[in-house]
């Protein structure tokens, strides 16, 4: 016996009760010589009993046993018969659970069952060990039943220990897992308890964080109210204050004297600063309220920049800081809203010149380098400079650098905070970085609009119960219509745009009869018109015109401030995200 992959130790014949003790006694001391452990020994020695105990009745019953090297040292036992039933599937499943590496195969009558059980042999030693196993298992062939009864025996006594230990054991892991179980009950109780506590907590915070919102919109709102009526209040008095003193001061000569004169020159003086800044605070209210809609449009950078530098040199307050602008073939083009741009520049170059004793302020215009399809607006100076600790609060309403910024220097803390408004509703950001003693640059970035193409619609039809603004109106239409009809009422102008399907329909609101509310709402609840644009032309104030009745339109447009351009925008090709035009104009919105 020199194969070292495969050694017959023994065949066995089980032909009745006594072969099948043999089986399980041979079974158990071949393991036990093969170095398998007591379990192994026991489960292997079980198994084959159950298995033999099946088998008894069929014929040509044998039990192989056989050391194996490959894949791994084992001891394969392979149980054979000739003809007989298949085995019982309860005795099969009693010897996989004993046993894992099980397998059946039956053709026909005959049959085989093959059993491997893993064992501690080194490969080498097969031959010797085979020989002495075949030695031991001779001089036991004459044990009788009663020793394999007590062996038996003996092996579910042990069996039974380590069931007993085992159930101990399981019993001991119970207990430790309902401590667990009732710890971790407990500690989610708690969680949960805590979890239940900061969620009212949280309602109740939300809850009052709505409350203090609600607060300060409505006290936002009450602000903005106020700055409006009272620069409205301010406006009247101040205007007549600057006007009067502009009369005494072109008196003659006799009847003012050289200290009156200098007084009244006082008074407008002062009249002048109070009512810039009256303007300031209707601005920023308008702003704050968004009553200023901007209306972009195609602008001429270097007229617009000509016009600006027009009116800041002159009032310049120190002449030796020198303006600079930037020279009209190096600006590219722009479409915005020309007066929006014009207020937020003057407020910049003019903060500078206020702040800046030597030196320049400079303008310039360029791409930006790293936006796309943005322009920025560059004011930049040499003057004293922002502390760092005050650079987040000069946007705020109001907020003046302490210092030198105050001293001789007249100012209400608005112009900043404006400028952002403005370039805001403009669509940009702006910027600021400042070095004290060295200066600082404002850069205003705004988006380059792509200026719409000129509209010329096949037809337009109009209603206006005044002819002699429909006479005015109707050369602002032919600009943008091929043909024009114009109607005396609302109802003859609903009549044509059921039958005739005009491109667009402008209309009156003022009007006897039909009105041009109802006309909107009858030509919004037609299908045959519901798609037809509207715009409505009105010399309503903003403040009486019912923008929830209006929602379809494309604008509403004061008969005050409508020109030819604007009514272009309203009847051109919609953009993204537009809204309908305030009807106030430029400054307005109802």
């Amino acid at each position: 016996m020199t194969d070292d992959s495969a050694t017959k130790v023994r065949v066995i014949a089980v032909t009745d009760e006594r072969d099948v003790f043999a089986l399980r006694r041979d079974a158990r001391t071949i393991a036990e010589a093969a170095g398998a452990d007591s379990q192994d020994r026991i489960r292997l020695a079980t198994a084959l009993s159950e298995l033999g105990r099946d088998r008894l009745g069929s014929a040509g019953v044998t039990v192989r046993f056989a050391l194996t090297a490959r894949p791994a040292p084992a001891l394969e036992v392979t149980v054979r018969w000739t003809d007989g039933a298949p085995p019982d599937p309860e005795a099969l499943n009693s010897a996989r659970r004993l046993i894992r590496e099980l397998s059946s195969e039956t053709l026909g009558r005959q049959g085989s069952i093959v059993l491997r059980q893993p064992v501690a042999l080194a490969p080498e030693g097969f031959a010797a060990a085979a020989d002495r196993l075949a030695e031991l298992l001779t001089d036991n062939e004459s044990a009788d039943r009663e020793d394999d009864l007590r062996s038996q025996t003996r092996d579910l006594i042990i069996a039974l220990e380590e069931a007993r230990a085992q159930s101990e054991e399981l019993r001991l892991l119970n207990e430790e897992l309902e401590q667990t179980n009732a710890g971790v009950l407990a500690l989610y109780a708690e969680i949960s308890l805590e979890l239940e506590q900061t969620n009212s907590g949280v309602v109740a915070l939300h809850a009052e964080l709505e409350d203090k919102s609600r607060q300060l919109r409505e006290a936002s709102e009450s602000k903005t109210r106020f700055w409006a009526n009272v620069s409205h209040e301010l406006r009247s008095p101040l205007n007549s204050v600057i006007g009067l003193s502009r009369l005494l001061a072109a008196s003659a000569p006799e009847e003012l004297g050289p200290q009156q004169r200098e007084q009244v020159a006082l008074i407008s003086a002062s009249g002048e600063t109070l009512l810039a800044l009256v303007d300031d605070l209707l601005d920023v209210a308008k702003a704050e309220a968004g009553q200023l809609t901007p209306q972009p449009a195609p602008v001429d950078l270097a007229l617009l920049l000509a016009q600006i530098e027009a009116v800041v040199r002159p009032a310049a307050p120190n002449p030796a800081v020198e303006l600079l602008f930037p020279r009209p073939e190096a600006l590219p083009p722009l479409v915005t809203d020309e007066t929006m741009l014009t207020r937020v520049l003057r407020n910049l170059i003019g903060n500078s010149l206020k702040f800046t004793e030597s030196g320049h302020v400079r303008l310039s215009v360029r791409q930006a380098p790293d936006q796309a399809g943005m322009i920025e607006f560059v004011v930049e100076d040499t003057g004293i400079g922002i502390p760092p600790q005050e650079q987040a609060k000069v946007f705020e309403e109001f907020h003046q650098v302490r210092g030198a910024h105050q001293r001789g220097k007249a100012g209400t803390g608005l112009g900043l905070p404006y400028a952002r408004s403005l370039v805001t509703l403009l669509g940009g950001t702006i910027e600021l970085t400042s070095t004290v003693g060295a200066g600082t640059t404002v850069i205003a970035a705004l988006p380059v609009v792509q200026a719409p193409e000129p509209v010329r619609l096949p037809l337009v039809a109009a209603a206006d119960d005044d002819p002699a603004f429909a006479a005015v109106f109707r050369p602002m239409l032919e600009t943008v219509a091929e043909q024009v009809v114009q109607l005396p009422g609302g109802r003859e102008l609903v009549e044509f745009a059921v039958r005739e399907q005009p491109s667009a329909v402008v209309v009156d609101l003022d009007m006897p009869g039909t009105d041009g509310y109802e006309v909107v709402r009858r030509l919004a609840a037609d299908p045959r018109t519901a798609a037809t644009p509207v715009v409505v032309v009105t010399g309503y104030p903003a403040a009486r015109v019912d923008r929830a009745r209006l929602a379809h339109v494309r604008a509403v447009l004061s008969k005050d401030t409508v020109d030819a351009a604007a009514l272009g925008r309203a009847l051109g090709p919609r953009r993204p995200g537009s809204s309908a035009t305030s009807a106030g104009g430029r400054g307005g919105s109802p």
